[in-house]
């Protein structure tokens, strides 16, 4: 189940010109930058459709795998033999599919967030993203998006940068949707300004810039936006890009949007936030266990294009600073179901990876009795998600401006995830007055 951004207040717009979607200027518009080499990036990777977490890191040993294997007769990744999980420690392991991502585990480079998510819940996938994308789980009036708020909340930032934020993907993920200066790109050979007969473009060229210039409205800032992105795009992004450090991205959608992020970041544009979409983990069908299985090509090609990107930034200097956070939506639930898949279910883990994260689990495990499940057929979700993703800000951006990002959070208190400044957040939100206590 794939979802993509639609304008969800009136005095916002979308322009489309082909392939090109560059979004209209919010309230707060940010300004467009000039780039710089040594900064934090954050690349949040969105696996959209409710990944399995029960599948991708399986309880292994103790009692709550004899549950999982009770619950799973059919799906339950096997402990030996053909498609075994690969084991980690703290009884649990990792799916065969993702052997690329084990070596970064085993070097501390990846972190494990046991049963995150939001306490209000839903199974539905469109409300579930739109929930996690704004940031206000249960609360759909605020007009902006956690990524945004970022932007446009921390001061650490200077003045100018030439691309604060790109989106590789067909379309600007919602939780980037109202900053204006984001670049999004799915593939740079048709992003381009074409209207016609190539040797008419420049004289169209020349005529849309004029029309634009004429007036400030929200289409017109739209179209100006997307001929500076265009110009871009056309500069700097070609298809000679030679990954570092012997990385080899595959060559399939996910792949190409994870070479896509790296080629970008590699290109000193200044870019802050990098948001990569991975689509389809909704597997209610004929999931498998083992080679072969839908899950088990999902995460495969996941777990290429993760680990090419990781080997590919950490070669480049932009790799010390980069951190990425991968999340979904929800879970799955914990029994299969009659056609071999799952159903929507709740918690699912995320996972945190770069030079500057603290390895191994993290989180407060839940347990799969039935009395320790939610509504009796979940995992229970024990950690908010704003809470890893408020980690990451503080520690890492240098943005303590919680209140701001995350309307309505409080409570605060770091995971141990990533290495970095331990501050106090900040809960008055400067745009409307305090919406908080200072936290500790």
């Amino acid at each position: 189940m794939n979802r993509r951004i639609q304008s969800f207040t009136p005095t916002r717009r979308t322009f489309v010109k082909g392939c090109l979607g560059a979004v209209a200027a919010a309230s707060s518009p940010l300004p467009i930058w000039a780039g710089t080499t040594d900064h934090e990036v954050l690349a949040v990777v969105f696996l959209r459709g409710g990944m399995d977490g029960l599948s991708l890191l399986p309880p292994v040993a103790g009692p709550d795998r004899a549950r999982y294997e009770a619950s799973r007769p059919e799906l339950a990744i096997p402990l030996a033999g053909d498609g075994a999980a690969l084991t980690l420690d703290g009884g649990f392991g990792l799916h065969p599919a993702a052997a690329q991502m084990l070596p970064l585990y085993d070097a501390g480079r990846m972190a494990v967030v046991h049963a995150t998510g939001m306490q209000h819940p839903t199974r539905s996938h469109f409300e579930a993203q739109d929930f996690m994308e704004l940031g206000t789980p249960g609360e759909k009036t605020i007009t902006s998006v956690w990524l945004h708020r970022h932007l446009a909340s921390a001061t650490n930032l200077p003045s100018e940068i030439l691309v604060p934020a790109m989106a590789a993907g067909g379309m600007q993920p919602m939780s980037l949707l109202g900053s204006a200066e984001t670049l999004t790109l799915d593939d740079p050979e048709l992003f381009t300004f074409a209207t016609g007969p190539w040797r008419w473009l420049d004289e169209q060229r020349r005529a849309m810039e004029r029309i634009y210039g004429l007036h400030t409205s929200v289409v017109n800032a739209a179209g100006v936006q997307s001929m500076n992105a265009v110009d871009i795009v056309a500069t700097h992004v070609t298809g000679d890009y030679l990954p570092a450090g012997g990385a080899a991205y595959d060559d399939d959608e996910t792949g190409g949007r994870f070479r896509l992020a790296a080629q970008m970041l590699s290109l000193d544009l200044g870019i802050r936030v990098v948001a990569i979409d991975v689509d389809s983990w909704d597997t209610h069908e004929n999931q498998g266990n083992g080679p072969g299985g839908v899950f088990h090509g999902l995460v495969s090609s996941f777990a290429s294009g993760l680990s090419a990107f990781l080997t590919d930034m950490a070669a480049r200097p932009i790799g010390e600073r980069l951190t990425v956070v991968v999340m979904t939506e929800f879970g799955r639930r914990l029994a299969e179901n009659g056609d071999a898949g799952t159903d929507h279910g709740h918690a699912a883990p995320m996972l945190i990876l770069g030079d500057n994260v603290a390895g191994g689990l993290h989180g407060l495990w839940p347990g799969l009795e039935p009395d320790e499940l939610f509504e009796g057929v979940d995992l229970e979700v024990t950690t908010d998600y704003r809470r890893v993703l408020s980690e990451i800000l503080i520690e890492r951006l240098g943005n303590r401006r919680i209140g701001e990002v995350f309307p309505g959070y409080t409570g605060y208190q770091p995971l141990g995830v990533v290495h970095g400044a331990a501050r106090p957040p900040i809960y008055e939100d400067h745009r409307s007055g305090p919406s908080g206590r200072v936290g500790p």
